[in-house]
């Protein structure tokens, strides 16, 4: 009896032991801002998670900020001199837009080493990015990553911020995937990538530099949260009322995304979602991890105090049209994973109705083979606002994030930019000239019977729900590095199209 006692009582203590150890077992997360974009990301999400965590722009603790350890060390490490410090590398191949961060409100937040620049930049070149400009510098952010990977006791994985644009964004960030990949293959890692709009651009050469950064993003990416700029803009004129929307106003509403999809290593709840569970729960296939994202509400401060904001209505919102951070509708397409991520003054029953609602409309279909489809998380952190910003403050939030076919729009319009482009070789000295290598497509199967007959390049075929034939050897067309004369196996450009609109539905 003795022993029966003893046998059971042990389990118990040790479960016990467990779960009162739990909030101190460490999870951190390692940001990386790249380029430009990336960098400027970051500064919206760094002044975020200091007024989240009550801490000072001098690293410090406010005074009135109860301390409790497992809140800050997600994202920041302790000194011994009770400063924190973030857990970030800032990375650009010229020096501007870092310096910024040096002489800004938050220079003392930041340690020197981890705000790294070069002095060319890469001129919105992948090539120059990846290999001429780039691999000058990987090799030194990637030994201050590896550092701060062994401060870490349970590294989560990486957060990387970048463009896919611009040349930094696109051409660096494929080399330190790469090598992030080799050094630390079983870590999540996440992207939150600016994806280029259907309009509005800032390089010529966006689509050149999107297709050849989306190979290195469908191999050593786990998963890649996409808003263009132009979605953004429409939803701060329409939903904040601002005229002319800045950067910083931008940046600003992804700082709240990134805020939700790690509150709940952070903070408390009824359901907590990790890092790995947005893979599992979010990619039914590898290469199928370019997830939509929504936040709502995104209401101004004159908008507020007119509206409800009940549980149903910000879910309702986060599947409208309007709200989506990229330029593509929803219901042109169907959902193969939904997560939503409940922050604030939100219990499961209002959840789990609000759900019930959703999944009787018509307009909102997921695939036959996933007929759960949803994943949920509540956190009782309520969303936090810059004061005197933008957007009013709130007593709950959601976040959703949901793989659906519909992306498949976005990538056609790149890959229709693409085409047009390279149908006349634009711009692709300047690759060729730091180092890549155009290779000539495969001659066709049925040559034509007189040599005189034009060719004519096919008419790109719009966003379908239906299965797509892969191109055929005619249609395409490689990149691939000069290495030592010989040429290894390049970047199919039209493997972003094909692997996501041929994905299966039904």
């Amino acid at each position: 009896m003795l022993s029966f006692s003893f046998s059971l009582a042990f389990p118990l203590f040790f479960i016990s032991l467990l779960l009162s150890l739990s909030p101190f077992l460490s999870r951190e997360c390692i940001s990386v801002h790249i380029g430009q974009a990336g960098v400027q990301i970051g500064n919206a999400c760094w002044e975020l998670y200091c007024l989240e965590h009550g801490i000072q722009p001098d690293g410090h603790l406010a005074e009135d900020v109860a301390q409790e350890e497992n809140m800050y060390t997600t994202f920041f490490q302790e000194t011994g001199r009770g400063k924190y410090v973030p857990r970030a590398i800032y990375v650009d191949l010229e020096p501007t837009v870092v310096d910024v961060v040096r002489t800004g409100p938050y220079r003392q937040l930041f340690h020197p080493e981890q705000l790294i620049n070069g002095k060319e930049d890469a001129a919105n070149n992948y090539a120059r990015g990846h290999y001429t400009i780039g691999k000058e510098q990987v090799d030194l952010v990637m030994d201050k990553l590896r550092k701060m990977a062994d401060a870490c006791s349970g590294l989560q994985g990486f957060l990387v911020f970048h463009s896919f644009g611009g040349g930094t964004g696109s051409g660096f960030t494929s080399l330190l995937m790469e090598r992030l990949s080799v050094d630390y293959g079983k870590k999540s890692k996440l992207q939150f990538t600016v994806y280029p709009a259907p309009q509005i651009c800032t390089a010529v050469v966006e689509p050149y530099n999107s297709i050849l950064t989306t190979h290195t993003t469908l191999e050593h990416s786990d998963c890649a949260f996409m808003v263009d700029n132009e979605a953004i803009y429409d939803i701060c004129r329409r939903n904040l009322g601002i005229e002319r929307p800045s950067y910083e106003n931008l940046n600003r509403l992804i700082g709240q995304i990134v805020s939700s999809i790690t509150a709940s290593l952070r903070f408390d709840g009824a359901l907590n979602v990790d890092l790995t569970e947005f893979q599992t729960n979010l990619v039914p296939y590898p290469r199928i991890h370019f997830p939509l994202v929504t936040y709502a509400p995104v209401l101004s401060v004159e908008k507020a105090y007119h509206e409800q904001l009940s549980v149903a209505e910000i879910t309702n919102a986060c599947f409208e049209p309007n709200n989506q951070m990229v330029k593509c509708d929803p219901r042109h397409g169907k959902y193969m994973a939904c997560c939503l991520l409940y922050r604030g003054d939100v219990v499961p029953k209002d959840v789990n109705s609000a759900i019930a609602a959703i999944k009787t409309k018509r307009q909102i279909q997921f695939v036959d083979w996933c007929p759960t489809g949803f994943k949920v998380g509540i956190n009782y952190q309520a969303p936090t606002v810059i004061p005197n910003g933008d957007m009013a403050p709130t007593q709950r939030a959601v976040c959703m994030i949901s793989n659906t076919t519909a992306i498949a729009e976005a990538w056609a319009r790149l890959n229709h930019k693409f085409d047009l482009m390279y149908s006349k070789r634009a711009f692709v000295h300047w690759y060729v000239g730091e180092g890549m290598e155009e290779v000539p497509p495969p001659p066709p199967t049925n040559p034509p019977t007189h040599s005189h007959t034009p060719t004519f390049l096919p008419r790109p075929s719009p966003p379908s729900l239906r299965p797509v034939t892969p191109p055929t050897p005619s249609q395409t067309r490689q990149f691939c590095m000069k290495t030592g004369g010989l040429s290894s196996p390049g970047l199919v450009l039209a493997a972003c199209r094909t692997c996501i609109i041929t994905s299966p539905l039904t």
